[in-house]
């Protein structure tokens, strides 16, 4: 899953008015993503491109464990939302914040091949939907889609910076689903991930500046425009 993983930050930002901006919320989407593309340039965690893995792409994720291991994403989550909590004073913000991480690891379990973990142990789970593209590419438009409308529904502001971010996700994830496949070096690769994830959360940064909360009014939208 590549833009299925913002739809919590979608969702969040348009259900609870005292979460962080969304470009925060973006970051939290994909924030085991990031510590991965850096422990693999770091050599601590590792990837293999294998043709042929899963029907939609050839990621071999063998080695992970502090990651995406559900116990490393709740410790992600938990820092990242302590953190956010702290800097805006808002312990519902930071609570909000640290759904938005866990939310990854879930997500990945229903499109991976086993290769997720509990706590980095050998047994590995995954529901494998990457195997069924019939299944996985309209789960992932449905739930992306979905919960971009809500937010854009739920919040009041310009619609050109939303639907210059969504325009841009979609892009992206055509390219991921149709371009050609990656070849070679997998840092390559990672580096690639990495400029899309900057690109896509700058624009996120973006739109949160331009939107606010219809449940803010007055004075009240200042006060949450940190």
């Amino acid at each position: 899953m590549f833009i299925g993983h913002w739809a919590p930050a979608f969702a969040v930002a348009a259900a609870a008015p005292e979460s962080p901006r969304l470009g925060t919320l973006f970051v939290a989407a994909q924030l085991v993503d990031w510590a991965f593309a850096l422990f693999v340039l770091g050599g601590v965690e590792h990837l293999r491109l294998v043709p042929g893995i899963t029907a939609m792409n050839p990621l071999d994720l063998y080695h992970m464990p502090l990651s995406h291991s559900l116990l490393g994403t709740a410790v992600f989550a938990l820092v990242f939302g302590v953190a956010i909590g702290a800097g805006l004073r808002n312990t519902v913000a930071g609570f909000w914040a640290a759904v938005v991480v866990l939310s990854h690891w879930l997500l990945d379990l229903v499109v991976h091949r086993p290769d997720l973990t509990l706590v980095g142990g050998e047994d590995k789970l995954g529901w494998g939907l990457w195997n069924v593209p019939g299944v996985a590419i309209p789960l992932e438009l449905a739930i992306t889609l979905g919960c971009f409308v809500w937010y854009v529904r739920a919040t009041k502001g310009p619609l050109g910076p939303p639907l210059i971010l969504i325009a841009a996700m979609l892009a992206f994830q055509a390219f991921s689903w149709f371009g050609p496949e990656p070849q070679g070096s997998p840092t390559a690769m990672v580096l690639t991930m990495m400029t899309a994830f900057a690109i896509l959360t700058t624009l996120a940064f973006w739109v949160g500046r331009t939107r606010w909360h219809n449940r803010h009014v007055g004075l009240a939208v200042a006060s949450v425009r940190r």
